[in-house]
């Protein structure tokens, strides 16, 4: 089995309202609002959410990781030259940092408590 399997992907939207209504006509999405500036969607296939923001969005999607130990998995990502893009911190419900990979990418790694 993967210890790391892709968890979650990480969309940016410039109306998080506008967005929810979208997706939820179309497609049957669930919303759950996270304050003003994030929203959470299940009930797709794979769970994800929306991250408002007012930059231009060129290629808004965030792959998300899942790893028990994240300082462990960043170790490795770090000793395999990948780059810490964001240091770890937390949020409501875990912690997570951002990392590039060889090719420039940049995907998240989670964990429900940093362990």
């Amino acid at each position: 089995m993967n210890s790391t399997p892709i968890n979650y992907v990480e969309l940016k939207a410039h109306n998080l309202e506008k967005t929810k209504q979208f997706y939820s006509n179309c497609f049957g999405w669930v919303f759950t609002d996270y304050g003003d500036t994030y929203i959470a969607f299940s009930e797709s296939g794979l769970e994800g959410g929306f991250e408002k923001t007012d930059n231009q969005i060129i290629n808004g999607a965030l792959v998300v990781l899942y790893h028990e130990n994240l300082d462990l998995i960043k170790k490795s990502i770090i000793e395999a030259k990948g780059i810490i893009s964001i240091d770890t911190f937390s949020f409501p419900g875990g912690s997570r940092f951002h990392f590039i990979d060889p090719s420039g990418n940049e995907l998240a790694v989670w964990c429900h408590t940093n362990k």
